[in-house]
C-alpha cells in the first residue's frame, strides 16, 4: 500500500499547483492513441516501407481499404475531443454538432491523403537530387529523418488549418521526438523539400518556404522579439518566422529570425551565419573576419570568396 502521507502530500500539490492538472475537465487527445495512429499513417503513404513483412500490389486495395477503416474509427474520438476541448462558444458544446464536426473533418483529412502523397514524392526527389550520398529513393524513405518529420508535418498541417487543437501540435512533436526535428504543424512549407541530416532543424509556426529549398543541421528559422500586450503578455497569432523563397539552401547552424525577414529567390546563406534582416534575390550570405557579408552572386567578380566552393 502507498505510503499514506505522501499520497496526501501529492493531492496536496494538484490543489496547489494546479495548472498542471486536468481533472474533472473534458476527456483530451491521447498520445498513446496518436502515435499509433501517426504510425498507420505512414504505413499507409508510404505502402511497404513501414510494415514488418511485404505487401504485394494483389494486396493493396484491401491493405488501404482496412487502413483508411482504421484510422478514421480512432482518429475520430481524438478529433471529437479536441473540439470539446476547444469549443469556446456555448453552442459548441452540443455533442450531436461536435460528433458530427469530428466526423467531417476526419473524412476531409483522409480525402487529402493522395495529395499529401504527391507532395512526399516531389520531397524524395528533391532529397535523391540534392544528396549525393543518396543510393536510392528506398534508402531515402527508410532512413531519412527529414522526410519523415516533414511527412508527418504535411498532414498535421492540414489539421492545423482547420483550427484543431491539440492534436497537430501532438504530431509534429512525435516525428520531432524520434527525428530531432522540430517543425511546427503551422509553418508552410512549398515542393521539393529537403532537409539533409536534419538533427537540430527549428522551423517556427510562422515561417513561409517556397519550392525546391535545402536546409541542413542545427539551422534555426525563428523569432526575433515577441509583441506583449499592455499587461506584458505574449500576443499570440502575429508573424514571428522569415519567409524563404525557391531555391534558397541554407547550411548548417545557421539562424534567421523575424516575421519581417525574407532570403530572396536563389539566395544561399553559409554556415552559422546569424541573420535578422531581409536579402534579395541571388544573394551569398557569409561571415569574412567576422563580418556578415550580403554578396550578390550575378556579380562574381566582386565576390571575394570562390563560389564553386558552395553548392549553388
Amino acid at each position: 500500500m502507498a505510503d499514506p502521507k505522501l499520497v496526501q502530500r501529492i493531492l496536496d500539490s494538484y490543489r496547489q499547483f494546479g495548472g498542471i492538472n486536468h481533472l474533472d475537465g473534458v476527456n483530451l487527445p491521447s498520445r498513446e492513441t496518436m502515435a499509433e495512429i501517426i504510425r498507420d499513417l505512414l504505413r499507409l503513404v508510404f505502402p511497404g516501407y513501414y510494415d514488418r513483412a511485404a505487401l504485394h500490389s494483389d494486396q493493396a486495395s484491401f491493405f488501404v481499404s482496412q487502413m483508411l477503416i482504421s484510422i478514421a474509427e480512432r482518429l475520430r474520438p481524438e478529433v471529437q475531443k479536441s473540439l470539446d476541448f476547444h469549443s469556446l462558444q456555448p453552442g459548441d458544446k452540443n455533442p450531436t454538432h461536435i460528433a458530427q464536426k469530428a466526423k467531417d473533418l476526419t473524412d476531409a483529412f483522409l480525402q487529402h491523403l493522395p495529395e499529401i502523397r504527391r507532395q512526399l514524392a516531389l520531397d524524395v526527389e528533391a532529397a535523391f537530387n540534392g544528396d549525393p550520398a543518396a543510393i536510392s529513393h528506398e534508402e531515402i524513405i527508410l532512413a531519412y529523418p527529414g522526410l519523415e518529420a516533414i511527412a508527418v508535418q504535411r498532414m498535421a498541417h492540414l489539421l492545423y488549418l482547420e483550427g484543431l487543437a491539440l492534436i497537430p501540435r501532438m504530431m509534429t512533436e512525435w516525428a520531432h521526438a524520434r527525428t530531432g526535428i522540430d517543425i511546427h504543424p503551422g509553418a508552410k512549407i512549398g515542393s521539393h523539400f529537403f532537409i539533409d541530416h536534419g538533427t537540430g532543424v527549428v522551423i517556427g509556426e510562422t515561417t513561409v518556404i517556397g519550392s525546391h529549398v535545402k536546409i541542413y543541421q542545427g539551422v534555426s528559422l525563428g523569432a526575433k522579439s515577441f509583441q506583449k500586450d499592455s499587461q506584458g503578455r505574449v500576443v499570440k497569432g502575429t508573424k514571428r518566422h522569415p519567409n524563404v523563397e525557391d531555391h534558397v539552401t541554407i547550411y548548417a547552424n545557421a539562424t534567421i529570425l523575424g516575421g519581417d525577414t525574407t532570403l530572396g529567390t536563389g539566395s544561399t546563406v553559409a554556415a552559422s551565419v546569424f541573420l535578422t534582416h531581409s536579402v534579395p534575390p541571388d544573394s551569398l550570405v557569409f561571415y569574412e573576419e567576422e563580418e556578415l557579408k550580403v554578396v550578390s552572386k550575378k556579380k562574381r567578380s566582386e565576390d571575394p570568396l570562390h563560389l564553386s566552393d558552395f553548392e549553388i
